[in-house]
């Protein structure tokens, strides 16, 4: 049987970065909520096989999105962490094989470009390790002295922002995150998780457009990418 590909998408988190008493995933743009603009870009890429989407227990705002995108997922509680949520959500994959691909991708990511996320996919199914996203970084960077004051600029050469979705094999990604979370480590990122285990992911280049809404102002940001869009 031929590779196949899956998606997860963590939206258990607190947003507690961002405020607020509505959690972040259901906050809305475009007269969507960001969940379901992500969601809904998982589902329009031909070809994947299924996916599950990771919630918070007592979440009672996932029955009122669509039902012709929630039949198409299954569910599962999170947990604590992302790592946590996202293990479940792999776990929740209960056709998926060991060699098959997973998409992990924010919910907070309501603009992901359809070319970005075919690139993705195109580079990492001609990859052993797989890989993500990222945007090389072009600013000059600060390391603050803990003061909020500027201690010294850092070298930017080499330097990505890493972003989402990020593309591993169902196997290899449960074993790191669970060697991780058994080591006491919580890794930010599934790429974080893999790099423990010596193995180095591919950068595949992605959009600005691609958004990550944290704080309020992303919101407004996030909006102008879709109708750029």
């Amino acid at each position: 049987m031929s590779e196949r590909t899956w998606f997860v998408i963590p939206a258990a988190g607190a947003s507690s970065r961002f405020g607020g008493s509505t959690p972040k995933p259901y906050l809305r743009i475009a007269g969507r909520s960001l969940l379901e603009h992500a969601l809904r870009a998982m589902l329009r890429c031909p070809g994947l096989a299924g996916g599950a989407v990771v919630i918070a227990g007592g979440d009672r705002r996932w029955s009122r999105l669509p039902a012709s995108i929630r039949r198409r997922v299954v569910t599962v509680t999170g947990g604590a962490t992302r790592a946590r949520s996202v293990w479940n959500g792999l776990e929740a994959l209960t056709g998926a094989m060991p060699e098959d691909w997973v998409l992990v991708h924010d919910a907070a990511r309501p603009c992901l470009p359809a070319g970005d996320l075919a690139a993705l996919i195109a580079s990492c199914r001609r990859d052993e390790v797989g890989g993500l996203l990222a945007l090389p970084v072009t600013e000059t960077v600060k390391l603050a002295d803990g003061e909020g004051r500027s201690a010294r600029s850092v070298p930017r050469d080499g330097l990505w922002r890493a972003q989402t979705p990020q593309m591993f094999r169902h196997g290899p990604l449960l074993r790191a995150l669970s060697r991780a979370m058994e080591e006491g480590i919580e890794p930010t990122d599934e790429a974080a998780a893999i790099e423990r285990m010596g193995l180095r992911p591919l950068l595949v280049e992605g959009s600005p457009l691609n958004i990550k809404v944290t704080r309020p102002a992303d919101l407004e940001l996030a909006s102008a990418a879709l109708r750029l869009r």
